[in-house]
């Protein structure tokens, strides 16, 4: 009796510092705030589009919710060439999606540091992308260690020098490129409540 007793108390103590956030409960963006233009983004049956509006201007869809360490799963589809990607806690550490402006070649899942201008490892998706149909990524972010998966297959392990403490997480449409990604099944784990 007192192990069930104690193993239930446990099980509750996990459950309590594990949360999942599904980041779009309804047809709305209301968990998200747009930095540039609003047009760049649309949702329709649980599908975040974002896509430049014709003046090629770029646009950032961030969470409203700050997160310290957390996991995020969703799925992503676009067709090549694209330049896209997912800020982890600010726009300075991005994981890639599609083609780097800079290297002209993909470099999905790599990880872009904005203060060197450069992808300091190169994930390997050539067997694992696949080009226009869904693909379903995990991004686990504990502190500075970023683990990315795609496919089912772990292709990014990386500490980064830049990281911050905590921060939204945001989506990108990149300016002067003509470009449509999608977005569907997004959600976020946490170890520790967000703010």
């Amino acid at each position: 009796m007192k192990n069930t007793i104690r193993c239930s108390a446990l099980l509750l103590a996990c459950v309590s510092c594990a949360s999942a956030d599904p980041l779009l409960t309804k047809d709305s963006l209301d968990h998200f705030e747009i930095k540039g233009p609003q047009a760049c983004w649309s949702v329709k049956d649980g599908v975040i589009t974002g896509q430049n509006v014709p003046e090629k201007k770029g646009s950032n869809l961030w969470t409203k919710t700050a997160y310290k360490d957390f996991t995020l799963t969703g799925e992503v589809r676009y067709k090549n060439p694209i330049d896209s990607g997912v800020f982890i806690r600010q726009e300075g550490d991005q994981i890639q999606m599609g083609i780097s402006g800079s290297l002209k070649r993909d470099m999905t899942c790599s990880p872009y540091i904005a203060k060197t201008g450069k992808y300091p490892v190169e994930a390997d998706v050539k067997d694992v992308f696949k080009d226009g149909e869904w693909n379903k990524f995990v991004i686990t972010a504990k502190g500075s260690h970023y683990v990315v998966t795609l496919n089912g297959k772990q292709v990014l392990d990386y500490t980064s020098q830049t990281s911050i403490a905590e921060g939204p997480i945001g989506f990108q449409v990149h300016p002067n490129v003509e470009m449509k990604v999608e977005f569907r099944n997004l959600d976020v784990k946490v170890e520790t409540a967000p703010k």
